[in-house]
């Protein structure tokens, strides 16, 4: 299973909180996050007959049973349960002892709040956003594809067609979980009433359109979004709120929470068939808007989305709200860069933009290139985490064997063809100032005695970036702004200085004498001093190399590593 990012948040709240409660949908990965984070802690799922009997017949044996905690998986099969636990929790807070979960939201908040109000650390997990999807070594190459697929682990871990599996996983939850609820008498209808829920993501929700549709009532129609709402298969998007404007509109928007599950219900069974789909667009604004909703939740963050409709008819997909900037995305799944993308922004900006002291602009669109326009950024799909990354100052923190390195340099390379440099300080941290044009950025990190390393496409988090140096004997790295194709590169290593020139593309091999005395050599053999230099990657005009003793065995090795990296140069300037 790969890392999944909610997993530092479960971490942290181990921390502080004498328990930890983890919901969401069916399927999303609970119990291996659960028992990967937690390791050590005994594990019982109440779907078990026996172990639900034990905890319905006798909760206070089955909860003595764990002297030190446990994971609990399904805990809302027996709610009765957490009103013994409140009492043992109270008894002994110790952090981190006891871990819930549960994937029906409607049965477990209400338990979880009656009994656990003040002692539980609420978190959600969803489906794979696109950075998890992409940690998995098959995974989606195109838009299409990755609209098909959704973020089910089940489908990436055992390389799964995902029309078989989503069959099997709606069947599951209408006769499942639907059926315990007694609203739902006719599971045919309510089947019926979630794929008209599908053919309207991403449009108004109208409770009065449904209920017609599907020939039930509109309390019924309701009722029945609130158990798609509880059970994480929809959610509704609230209308942006401002108290001075009055012409707005105020009803929610619809969303699936996995564009996959969507297109299951909407019959589409191959990737092909998205490509001429009227529904294409709409899903791709459900992908969007899902994918900044799970970046937020899965580090800890709840709310501050919304979306702007006026009744003069000016539109912006997604707005995403904090105390000092509002930044505003729209989703368009076009795969074609060009201004006409930009309209909506420039309409609806003027309206929103003196709200905070600053207002961002992205589109997120269905192609591979990033622009920096007037009105905003073109960003491609690929790149969606780019477009709301939280308001931090960007930090890089260098460890080799568990101790920090100072003294490093540390070069963020910005799309808009600009950088910034920074070095380590004793505790092995640099600190970069950012815009969001700069995202995402490629960092460059290097220092005599390390092999370089690259971090490309990085975008920051809550969490600093950590890597961990090797330590290279007699050799090192080192950064060399002011590079361009069929010019010499100056670089300065053990207080020495030379040249390298990036001849299309090419990496050269150069070698530096730093033996003392004027003797030479013998044929064949390098000096005592004699190191090697090999280009790792060029961004725009700054350069990483690797130095090396030229003797090392393994110099083979490293070159043919390095060869697999595309130098990116910057164009010939006139």
């Amino acid at each position: 299973m790969i890392h999944r990012d909610l997993a530092e948040e479960l971490e942290r709240a181990a921390t502080w909180a004498p328990s930890i409660t983890l919901t969401g949908p069916r399927q999303s990965g609970k119990t291996t996050l659960c028992q990967a984070v937690f390791p050590d802690h005994p594990y019982r799922s109440l779907e078990s007959p026996d172990d639900r009997a034990f905890a319905q017949d006798d909760p206070r044996a089955f909860l003595a049973q764990f002297p030190r905690g446990a994971v609990l998986d399904e805990v809302q099969r027996v709610p009765d349960l957490l009103s013994y636990l409140q009492g043992i929790i109270d008894a002994d807070p110790t952090p981190g002892r006891w871990i819930l979960s549960g994937s029906r939201n409607f049965a477990l908040l209400e338990s979880v709040t009656q009994s656990l109000a003040g002692r539980t650390a609420m978190h959600q997990l969803l489906p794979l956003s696109w950075d998890e999807i992409r940690r998995f070594p098959r995974y989606p190459a195109g838009l299409d594809d990755a609209l098909f697929r959704g973020g089910y682990p089940h489908i990436y871990n055992r390389n799964l067609n995902p029309s078989d599996w989503l069959r099997s996983y709606v069947a599951t939850y209408i006769e499942r979980d639907v059926r315990t609820i007694s609203s739902v008498g006719d599971l045919t209808t309510f089947q019926r009433f979630v794929e008209l829920c599908a053919g309207r993501t991403a449009q108004l929700l109208n409770y009065s359109s449904l209920a017609d549709d599907c020939g039930i009532s509109q309390p019924t129609a309701k009722a029945w979004f609130s158990i798609l709402e509880a059970s994480f298969i929809a959610f509704h998007l609230p209308p942006f709120s401002v108290k001075q404007r009055t012409r707005m509109v105020k009803m929610p928007k619809l969303f699936f929470q996995d564009t996959g599950l969507a297109c299951w219900f909407l019959g589409i069974r191959e990737p092909r068939q998205l490509r001429a789909h009227p529904l294409r667009g709409a899903l791709f604004e459900t992908w969007v808007v899902s994918e900044v909703l799970k970046h937020r939740t899965h580090r800890g963050r709840s709310g501050g989305l919304s979306f702007y409709r006026d009744r003069h008819g000016a539109e912006m997909d997604l707005v995403v709200d904090e105390p000092d900037v509002l930044t505003i995305v729209e989703a368009k799944s076009a795969a074609t860069p060009k201004s006409s993308l930009l309209a909506g922004l420039e309409r609806g900006r003027p309206r929103l933009q003196d709200l905070r002291p600053r207002c961002e602009a992205a589109v997120v669109y269905g192609g591979e290139e990033l622009q920096q326009r007037t009105s905003g950024r073109l960003t491609p799909w690929r790149l969606v985490r780019s477009v709301a990354p939280p308001r931090v100052d960007p930090l890089v923190q260098l460890f080799t064997r568990g101790q920090p390195v100072a003294n490093a340099g540390v070069f963020a390379l910005f799309p808009d063809g600009t950088w910034k440099a920074a070095k380590t300080d004793e505790r092995g941290r640099a600190t970069l100032e950012l815009l969001l044009r700069h995202l995402p950025m490629t960092v460059f990190v290097a220092r005599d005695g390390f092999a370089a390393h690259v971090e490309p496409e990085w975008v920051p988090d809550e969490r600093a970036l950590h890597v961990r140096l090797r330590a290279r004997p007699g050799g090192g790295s080192l950064i060399a702004p002011g590079a361009a194709p069929g010019m010499p590169v100056e670089v300065v290593v053990k207080d020495r200085s030379m040249t390298v020139e990036l001849l299309d593309g090419e990496h050269r091999v150069a070698h530096l004498d730093t033996a003392e005395g004027p003797a030479s050599p013998a044929p064949g053999r390098a000096s005592a001093g004699q190191l090697s230099f090999v280009v790792v990657d060029v961004v725009g005009d700054v350069a990483l190399f690797d130095y090396f003793p030229s003797e090392t065995p393994d110099r083979r090795g490293l070159r043919d590593a390095s060869a697999e990296r595309r130098l990116r140069l910057p164009p010939n300037r006139a």
